[in-house]
């Protein structure tokens, strides 16, 4: 019996049922409950700060160690669910993302919940390469899969931008640890409900799973990730060299690791693919350039602007909009014109609304906002979901777990690096600004830390000079966005030229797979 005909008779005839919809209903919950909880942290930020107190650096570790975690693991995570069942994975990492969250909830200090938030992201790696590959699984019509992506998609997009939406609701009514108890109720329809619907789906030949190389992936992309962090916010230190050479070299042990296992936790064949390559750089700074504009977004509408949460989440709903409408569309329209010409006016499209935002102050009006963050989310639509069928419909099902970790963690890398290094940016020119000399020093640092500290801190001196620092953070932060902003700008712009050339030729399949 072959390779293919034992996967085949692993996931059964139930893979081609008529519930292959409502399976992927379940599938799409899963992915929009991650990619909301990647950003529905951005509006309660203000909160946090004044409950938990953490310095600047603790906040920043709060914004993204969930996405570095979730990167880290991702490849790990997408070959174990190839090993031991997709659907096991999935419903076992359900329970436990939901679990965590009330660890995240009722966290007490910055440090706890720094490490709430890492083990969410364990929990969550669990979840996201398992929703891409069990539709690999389910949809054999590449038509239909492309339609079932493009669902996935605008919900992964979707998610990132909804998450305010939901935030700003659950703050205007409760405190900030229910944006995570929401997760409780949705998982809890996951599990039950994916205990009926999804069909179990594994490579039967797979081999063992490989520990050494979990540790490598691990350790790689952390170290990179921390360095990039650090020399953005920082600058270069013993340090962050240090990281990002046990980082580097982590990640070259892997790669060489992977290329002498017979049964790799990820093929690295792969990526010799040009069209291959390309949709993943893509995928990474489709995200990078939307996840780092909605969170520090967020951050402006309330704390610069002074809207209300709710306000906030609902003025960044454009964004959601684009993703869900295009979307749905992406595969239909790469077909009738191309891969490329799609992918690189997304990219480009979002690299232009960045590139507006350079123009921004405290005092812009909402269309200016609202239209870049409409053209952010159409063209994130487009380029993500596209990428993402490109990345699946390559290799065959045996593989699809691992593809689609490499998927996955280029959505999550990508987010991790938009928080991190944009945000380093931002936080970088922030803590520049100067305060009037009667301020005390502890409140000074208060007010350096963060924004959200700065408002706080202003709370407790004069009116006038109260004014004064928390008028001077504010111009700071808009400066700071406005640097990041651009250089958000010109890495989707280059992105949008290298696509241009590394996606050619490529195109999507047409024919019904048997």
């Amino acid at each position: 019996m072959t390779s293919t005909e034992q996967l085949r008779a692993v996931e059964g005839p139930e893979v081609r049922s008529r519930g292959r919809w409502l399976a992927l209903s379940v599938l799409v919950l899963a992915v929009l409950l991650v990619a909301v909880d990647a950003t529905v942290l951005g509006l309660a930020t203000p909160f946090l700060s004044e409950d938990l107190k953490p310095s600047g650096a603790q906040l920043l570790w709060i914004g993204d160690v969930y996405s570095f975690v979730i990167a880290g693991l991702l490849v790990s995570m997408g070959s174990l669910g190839d090993r031991i069942g997709r659907k096991k994975l999935l419903l076992t990492g359900a329970v436990a993302f939901g679990a965590v969250s009330v660890l995240n909830a009722y966290a007490t200090s910055p440090e706890m919940m720094i490490v709430a938030r890492a083990l969410l992201g364990v929990a969550g790696a669990t979840l996201m390469p398992s929703t891409l590959a069990l539709i690999r699984n389910i949809f054999h019509d590449p038509r239909e899969r492309s339609l079932a992506i493009g669902i996935w998609g605008a919900a992964a997009s979707a998610g990132a931008a909804v998450g305010p939406v939901v935030g700003g609701f659950l703050l205007e009514h409760f405190w900030w640890g229910s944006v995570f108890l929401i997760n409780l109720p949705v998982m809890a329809v996951l599990v039950l409900v994916g205990a009926k619907l999804l069909p179990e789906s594994k490579n039967a030949v797979a081999g063992p799973w490989d520990l050494p190389s979990v540790a490598l992936s691990l350790v790689g992309i952390i170290g990179l990730v921390y360095a990039v962090k650090e020399v953005a916010g920082h600058g270069l230190n013993g340090q962050v060299l240090a990281a990002a050479l046990i980082g580097a070299g982590a990640l070259w042990a892997f790669v060489r690791r992977q290329l002498t296992l017979p049964a790799p936790l990820l093929d690295m064949r792969l990526f010799r693919h040009r069209g291959f390559s390309g949709a993943v750089l893509a995928d990474l700074l489709t995200v990078f350039g939307l996840s780092g504009l909605v969170f520090f977004l967020s951050q402006f509408l309330q704390l610069v602007q002074g809207r209300q949460p709710l306000e906030a989440g609902l003025a960044e709903l454009p964004a959601a909009i684009g993703a869900v409408a295009t979307g749905l569309i992406a595969g239909r329209v790469a077909r009738r014109y191309s891969v490329r010409s799609v992918v690189t006016a997304g990219l480009a499209g979002i690299g232009l609304a960045l590139g507006t935002l350079t123009l921004i102050d405290a005092h812009s009006g909402y269309p200016v906002l609202g239209a870049a963050l409409l053209v952010v989310g159409v063209g994130a639509g487009f380029s993500f979901t596209v990428t993402a069928d490109v990345i699946l419909s390559s290799v065959p099902k045996e593989q699809a777990g691992s593809a689609s970790a490499v998927s996955e963690t280029a959505y999550e890398l990508g987010a991790a690096l938009g928080i991190a290094l944009l945000g380093s940016i931002v936080t970088g020119v922030y803590r520049g600004f100067q305060v009037p000399a009667e301020v005390p020093a502890d409140v000074a640092q208060a007010a350096h830390d963060s924004l959200g500290g700065a408002v706080e801190a202003a709370k407790t001196l004069p009116d006038a000079t109260a004014g004064a620092v928390t008028a001077a953070a504010q111009d700071a932060f808009v400066e700071g966005l406005r640097m990041a902003s651009g250089v958000g700008a010109a890495v989707l712009l280059a992105t949008a030229v290298a696509a241009w050339f590394l996606l050619r030729g490529q195109k999507l399949a047409d024919g019904v797979e048997h």
